[in-house]
């Protein structure tokens, strides 16, 4: 069984979330993009960000053509705070203060810890960690006016569990779900905070992950992909839609109580 093999839809009301405005990051491609459409089913405006503005609109664009909802896009760099500024603000301008922030842009970049240089852990850092950090800051304040609001962040199976040749990867991932835990106890009520946590998903992310083993290893592209497919407890690829049906539940005025919680999303129990 592989992930073309599951069956999934959007299963809530195309008006539930209608007259909010969900925001997300990394939102043209991968968990991302699936994100995007499934708020974008449930009735909300999307704004969507991403570095590459040729993706921005192409992502836009699509929800355009499938969905009955106003949409703005922005290129950005989550992890400079001018540009996420810039962006939140003329998202703000466009459909209005955020109520639903998914923090989903981020890396996977990995390295033996030997050959982790200070580079590379810092790119990692800024973009997985200081990016969530940034675009949190950009709307808590709103947020914590308005009495309400969403934000859901998406961290990894590796923010619950270690795995090697990942050091950088999995110590940011690790932080996201402690900045999600804090963040949840300090919001007001009306305010949830949760991280989303998939096992590997088949995004292009994986994809290119892929082939830098293979490139590194000589292994066959089916023998690493069957590698990192047993790493998950369900034995396959997760489907971006089957994370981004999780966010649009987390979205939901009606999951109130759920909040500072780290869910994952990988066929079955993560062990330590």
């Amino acid at each position: 069984m592989d992930a073309s093999d599951v069956q999934t839809g959007q299963s809530f009301s195309a008006t539930v979330l209608k007259g909010q405005h969900a925001l997300v990051t990394g939102g043209s491609r991968g968990i991302g993009a699936a994100a995007t459409e499934q708020l974008a089913a449930m009735g909300a405006n999307v704004s969507v960000l991403s570095r590459s503005a040729e993706s921005v609109t192409a992502q836009q664009k699509k929800l355009d053509d499938a969905y009955d909802v106003n949409t703005f896009g922005s290129a950005a760099d989550v992890s400079k705070a001018d540009d996420i500024e810039r962006s939140f603000g003329e998202a703000v301008e466009a459909l209005g203060p955020i109520d639903i922030l998914v923090n989903n842009a981020g890396t996977g970049k990995s390295a033996p810890f030997h050959r982790t240089t200070m580079e590379l852990w810092q790119e990692i850092m800024d973009l997985n960690l200081t990016g969530t950090f940034l675009c949190t800051q950009q709307v808590w304040g709103s947020m914590r006016k308005k009495g309400y609001g969403r934000i859901i962040n998406i961290a990894s199976i590796v923010g619950l569990r270690g795995y090697p040749y990942i050091a950088a990867y999995c110590a940011s991932k690790h932080a996201v779900v402690g900045l999600t835990k804090t963040l949840a106890l300090e919001a007001a009520d009306g305010i949830t905070v949760n991280a989303v946590c998939p096992g590997y998903t088949d995004t292009d992310m994986v994809a290119g992950a892929i082939e830098n083993i293979v490139e590194k290893t000589g292994r066959s592209a089916e023998e690493t992909r069957a590698e990192i497919e047993a790493i998950n407890a369900g034995g396959r690829m997760i489907t971006p839609q089957e994370v981004a049906e999780m966010v649009g539940w987390l979205a939901l005025p009606s999951s109130a109580s759920v909040t500072g919680q780290s869910i994952a999303i990988s066929g079955g129990p993560v062990a330590n």
